[in-house]
């Protein structure tokens, strides 16, 4: 029932949209370049409450960063397997690049090298963790606040980098609420704004309807590639086995909210 509101609502918003160029008549759309302030999008509503007052219903990551900002800004093309990576790129030594799996790891579409996404997805509903945004809603909660918790990652071959593990949900439960082990930290200020969903299903001509209040972290992480392998071969709520592609990011300024 999850899946079909979700997949009747793209349905009835996004189709006549795709004839007129940009969008017209939705609210602020992401991803956006998180270090330019400006929107001309009027479109408001009030701010999710923090991760620690929602339930954390999904976990997913996309290959490369879909939203810019000062520590992933190298472009990665464009399409659905382009979006930005992480300065550092340039700058891994071989031992962080060599694969220890030689392409066949448990989590696929991420080697040594690449830049993901990670975003923690929270709602308002009374539901918990499971696969895609569907798991967000529920029968008696169709509409429920979003907020999107989101650190951009450098993957390398180190296991003293970051490990997956300290971020994942392991059926956490903090004042009745689900909730990730722990967030990200270290990697600057998130910056707070309005938005959407995101994924490459969606364009500036072909925008998401969905209300989601964002904190996007604005320095890379590195995190250990053998991390998100064990994640996936563990098993996982999610069903998150391999990484997503990206949405290109909205530029024009009638499709992103002001950032203060």
């Amino acid at each position: 029932m999850r899946r079909v509101v979700l997949c009747l609502l793209f349905a009835l918003f996004a189709a006549p949209a795709a004839a007129q160029g940009i969008c017209h008549g939705y609210g602020p759309q992401s991803p956006r370049d998180i270090g330019n302030p400006e929107g001309a999008n009027r479109r408001v509503w009030s701010p999710a409450p923090p991760p620690s007052r929602m339930n954390l219903c999904n976990i997913h990551t996309h290959t490369n960063a879909e939203h810019r900002g000062p520590g992933f800004f190298l472009p990665a093309g464009d399409g659905e397997h382009g979006g930005w990576r992480c300065h550092g790129t340039a700058e891994l030594s071989p031992e962080e690049l060599e694969d220890p799996t030689h392409g066949h790891g448990a989590f696929h579409g991420v080697v040594p090298g690449d830049t993901i996404e990670v975003h923690w997805v929270f709602s308002s509903c009374d539901v918990r963790p499971g696969e895609g945004l569907g798991a967000c809603l529920s029968d008696t909660c169709a509409n429920p606040e979003l907020r999107v918790e989101a650190q951009v990652f450098l993957v390398v071959n180190d296991p003293d980098a970051a490990d997956f593990a300290d971020f994942a949900y392991a059926g956490t439960v903090r004042h009745g609420l689900h909730q990730p082990r722990a967030l990200p930290d270290g990697t600057g200020r998130p910056v707070v704004f309005l938005g959407s969903t995101t994924g490459p299903s969606f364009t500036q001509s072909v925008c998401s309807p969905l209300q989601v209040t964002w904190s996007v972290r604005p320095a890379c992480m590195k995190l250990d590639i053998g991390s998100l392998h064990r994640w996936a071969e563990a098993g996982n709520v999610f069903n998150e086995t391999h990484s997503h592609g990206v949405r290109q990011l909205v530029t024009a300024p009638e499709l992103l909210s002001e950032i203060e």
